[in-house]
């Protein structure tokens, strides 16, 4: 029984942002051409900034030719080798390469690292300073995934007149995706602060360390003095940590609206299934087409695939142990390098960037890419399963729920879960799937224990196996009435294929701390005992053909584990909050005539023949 859950994902996630993973985008031998052409090395190179300071620069030109060349720019916290090896596909192809590292890390200069704070300025500037090389046209593009995506979204809302082109690949968007999604912090996000803390990359800890770390954050709160435990109280997790809500704080991360409509440039957006930038991802590109002037979005295209993080910078078919079909794996590289050629030479269009956006169907015959318009183009019609039980209890594998087209004829009782948060059983469990979930981060199966395992904690519904395959395509969205007897606590939510002999793979999931389901920016006690209607809306977009005779699960619960910040449920400050505070939480799902709860699934209805 096989299971891609969520906590995987996510840990593949964080070791690509922490720059440990040879999956996230570092650059190995196999990658450099076997005949590397000829080029010429600057080291060392001091790029002067507005304030004086001096970023750290290593500068590959191609030999032998006089012509001015355009040069791509890999702006970076991880230090200058992360990119070094690919960069050889484009300087065959004509173009400079820069590496460059942001202020405080690497080579350059500024004090301690402060993340998302100077990238914007900064970036304006060394391509400003690389736009006047000799050696160069006058034209510079941007590339790079992660935090390297988010930092050209940032330098080209600072307009720079000389930024021709930028490819962001898995972009973030702080305050919304990372360090938290839902106001919820992941324990994950102390691993990725505490590996960019310094100058150069933190200790290669083993993922046994981790693992043992996240236990004791779990085990000893608050959770506000994480840093303590992990031996790092030099990094930015302090400070944000005060901020759980999206407010000003996250803001000046970002561009700003009227940044966004400035922006008059080709952009290539990248991201997969299972990224977990991909909400990132999808904010920069929605924002920039609805506010940027058509004329200005025409060159702004979005390819995602059934990726992870990892994958949707260096593409491949294993999936976090799910094998994805080979027609899903593109070579990035020279997709980028087309993108490059098309807007900054004389080439051609790239034959695969047919439409504004690219996506993969898993599981449809033929194997083959599919594209539309928009987002929004893909799929206009949508199944509203209402959620229904007869016994009320619907927590368990054995005894589910149901996910039904009808709605409900008749008053039903609610379901109901207990969420005890000083009940630590949950990591002992953790511990025991530990060798199957995590004996290797990047390529490990979780099993379905471990991926839907509700810890005496959830509710389970599924639909009846399907009478006919049908592809679900876009971005579910649940709507729940739920009352319980706390004012806060968080929720989760993941939807599964299930195969007629129990396999389990992930499609996709949300989560939301309940004070913010308003508004991600204002909080919002839950009287207790009240039956309040939550809408979970950010669930990550997916396409796959769900085949004849498999079923949809739905598995809705509080999350009770070492990998995510634990909710005490007192409605105090979460970050702040220890043993004393804890609360039982008694939650009930209502799904009656006067409260109907549904997934609502986006469908795309089968191409006649």
């Amino acid at each position: 029984m096989q299971s891609q859950s969520n906590a995987i994902a996510w840990a593949v996630w964080m070791l690509s942002w922490s720059g440990l993973s040879a999956w996230s985008g570092i650059s190995t031998a196999a990658e450099v051409e076997s005949s590397p052409p000829q080029v010429v090395v600057e080291a060392g190179v001091r790029i002067p900034m507005r304030d004086g300071i001096h970023l750290g620069a290593t500068i590959y030109r191609p030999a032998g030719s006089l012509e001015r060349v355009p040069v791509i720019v890999h702006f970076t916290p991880y230090t200058q080798t992360r990119f070094a090896m690919r960069m050889w596909h484009f300087l065959e192809h004509g173009y400079a390469v820069a590496t460059v590292d942001v202020r405080g890390r690497g080579n350059s200069e500024g004090g301690r690292f402060k993340p998302f704070t100077t990238e914007g300025p900064d970036g304006h500037d060394l391509i400003e300073w690389l736009a006047q090389r000799t050696w160069c046209n006058g034209q510079v593009a941007m590339y790079g995934g992660s935090y390297t995506g988010w930092v050209q979204w940032m330098a080209a809302a600072q307009s720079p007149p000389h930024l021709a082109v930028i490819a962001p690949s898995v972009p973030t968007f702080p305050g919304t995706d990372f360090p938290k999604r839902g106001n919820i912090f992941p324990a994950w996000c102390l691993h990725w602060i505490m590996s960019t803390s310094g100058k150069t990359d933190g200790p290669p800890l083993p993922w046994d360390y981790w693992i043992a770390k996240r236990r004791e954050v779990y085990l000893n709160p608050p959770f506000a003095e994480a840093d303590h435990l992990v031996g790092d109280q030099t990094t930015e997790f302090p400070t944000m940590i005060q901020h759980p809500a999206v407010d000003a704080y996250w803001d000046a991360m970002c561009p700003t609206d009227e940044q966004y409509a400035r922006m008059n440039l080709p952009a290539l957006t990248i991201t997969g299934y299972y990224d977990g930038n991909q909400l990132g991802a999808l904010t920069h590109f929605r924002k920039h087409h609805r506010l940027a002037p058509a004329e200005a979005t025409v060159r702004h295209f979005l390819v995602i695939g059934p990726w992870d993080h990892g994958a949707s910078q260096v593409a491949r078919s294993n999936i976090g142990g799910l094998v994805m079909p080979e027609a899903s794996v593109l070579d990035l590289r020279d997709l980028h390098r087309q993108w490059y050629d098309w807007n900054l030479k004389d080439g051609s269009r790239p034959d695969f960037l047919q439409k504004k956006v690219a996506y993969f169907v898993v599981g449809a015959e033929p194997q083959e890419w599919k594209y539309a318009a928009s987002l929004e183009a893909i799929s206009e019609k949508s199944w509203k399963l209402h959620l229904n039980s007869d016994n009320g209890q619907a927590n368990t594998l054995e005894h589910v729920g149901r996910l039904q087209r009808d709605a409900p004829d008749r008053e039903t009782g609610p379901d109901h879960y207990i969420y005890d948060p000083l009940d630590t059983s949950p990591i002992a469990v953790e511990g025991e799937l530990e060798a199957g979930a995590y004996n290797d981060a990047l390529t490990a199966i979780p099993s379905r224990r471990y991926a839907e395992n509700l810890f005496d904690g959830g509710v389970v519904y599924e639909t009846a196996p399907l009478e006919s395959a049908v592809e679900i395509t876009g971005i579910p969205k649940l709507v729940l009435w739920i009352s319980m007897d706390v004012p806060d606590t968080d929720f989760i939510a993941t939807l599964h294929e299930i195969s007629p002999d129990g396999q389990s793979i992930q499609l996709s999931d949300v989560q939301l701390r309940a004070r913010y389901r308003e508004s991600l920016r204002e909080e919002q006690l839950v009287v207790p005992g009240e039956i309040t209607r939550f809408e979970f809306c950010d669930f990550w977009f997916f396409s796959r053909r769900v085949a004849k005779g498999n079923r949809l699960r739905l598995v809705f619960r509080s999350p009770n584990s070492m990998h995510y910040q634990r909710n005490y449920n007192s409605g105090g400050v979460v970050a702040d909050e220890t043993e004393r505070d804890a609360r039982v939480a008694h939650v009930k799902i209502y799904h009656d005539l006067d409260h109907p709860s549904y997934l609502e699934i986006p469908v795309v209805p089968a191409a006649p023949r």
